[in-house]
């Protein structure tokens, strides 16, 4: 965590700023931006850019004109134009940033219709908007109890207020789709709020709720990864992992992101090696293909009538044979390969001094018999005393 108000707490545990994602600080979350353009003065007659980056409860990020020319900074409350009504978000970007992340996300900032900041978030304005996130773990508990009463096969995730209260948005995910007509109105009907239902995939959801994955630390979904990439069981197999879904999935049940992240390493060492399928003809027999090691670039065969013996070649070595069999040309054997690769592994470190064991420091032992010995010898010297 990066804010002080995310410490340690007295016994040890996690104190947390309790903020449910928008940090008090704005040091501790995954949105958080970096404006390295704000110590540069603008040139001559040039105009700041006027329109700024507001982000909202979790994942959400919109851009907002300021038409009253407001003196904004990065970590300011602010009161936007919504459909109806106002929300409350946060500043995380201003200046000429702006313009570059609005044209990379292709945002138009010269149309008509242009949402605009109204003001900066009076004490009011908060105290609502903190009452409505207080309101949202009790009410999406209940919004779960009339999904199940009415029988939805679909799960309410999370909720997100409007900053005035008007509204509430609830993510849910489902296999199939939902006809939730009734669940809006009962829903309507126990909150007095507008409802809005929208659906999110599985990884969004485990971005938006966070957790620990098999790795021991934080989910990257929910502390730094902002785009999704597909992930397939090719980028398993090419990083020869077993194809085990229980170990490949991650939280959300699919594919585990951190299948990428090294993926192209090993697609630029496949790139000379020979294929696993492969299979050499030698006059003593075929040759099969056993197992791999791409880093050592080291191949494993056998022959084919004797499973249990393996010989290690070379990638070198490998293709070299292919090339002969291409040829119509034949080995002599896999052993006059393997003999060559054959070599002494000396040890990286020596024991010179004697300073590797652990037990160096501790004190000898004493046996049992010198003791009893000490012993008699001292109850005698009392006697004749």
């Amino acid at each position: 965590m990066g804010c002080s108000s995310c410490s340690t707490g007295k016994d040890g545990q996690p104190r947390g700023c309790k903020n449910n994602g928008t940090c008090g600080t704005d040091g501790c979350n995954k949105l958080t931006v970096f404006d390295w353009l704000s110590n540069m003065s603008l040139p001559n007659g040039e105009k700041p850019f006027d329109w700024v980056e507001v982000r909202f409860k979790n994942s959400r990020k919109e851009f907002f004109r300021n038409t009253e020319n407001l003196s904004l900074a990065i970590g300011d409350i602010v009161a936007t134009q919504a459909k109806s009504g106002h929300d409350v978000g946060m500043v995380t970007l201003t200046g000429e940033l702006v313009r570059v992340q609005m044209k990379r996300k292709k945002e138009d900032f010269s149309g008509e219709e242009q949402v605009k900041v109204y003001r900066k978030a009076s004490q009011k304005d908060i105290d609502v908007w903190q009452k409505c996130r207080d309101r949202e773990e009790e009410i999406k508990k209940r919004s779960r109890e009339i999904a199940i009463s009415l029988q939805l096969k679909m799960k309410i995730s999370d909720v997100e207020f409007q900053g005035d209260g008007s509204k509430a948005t609830f993510y849910y995910t489902a296999e199939e789709r939902v006809d939730f007509r009734q669940l809006i109105k009962d829903m309507a009907k126990a909150f007095g709020i507008r409802i809005e239902m929208r659906q999110i995939g599985y990884r969004q959801e485990a971005q938006r709720l966070g957790g620990i994955g098999s790795c021991g630390r934080e989910l990257c979904c929910s502390t730094w990864l902002t785009d999704f990439r597909s992930v397939s069981t090719a980028a398993a197999r090419y990083q020869q992992l077993s194809l085990n879904p229980q170990k490949l999935a991650g939280q959300c049940g699919k594919l585990k992101c951190c299948l990428n992240y090294e993926l192209d390493v090993y697609l630029d060492a496949l790139k000379n090696f020979p294929a696993q399928d492969s299979k050499l003809h030698t006059e003593k027999g075929l040759a099969i293909c056993q197992k791999a090691d791409i880093f050592k670039e080291t191949l494993w065969f056998s022959y084919k009538n004797d499973h249990a013996n393996w010989h290690a070649l070379t990638k070198d070595q490998v293709n070299e044979i292919i090339e002969k069999n291409k040829k119509k040309e034949k080995v002599v054997s896999l052993e006059e390969y393997a003999s060559e690769n054959f070599a002494e592994e000396t040890p990286v470190f020596e024991n010179v001094v004697g300073q590797d064991s652990l037990t160096r420091f501790d004190q000898p032992k004493r046996s049992k018999k010198r003791k009893n010995k000490r012993r008699k010898n001292k109850k005698r010297q009392s006697k004749n005393a």
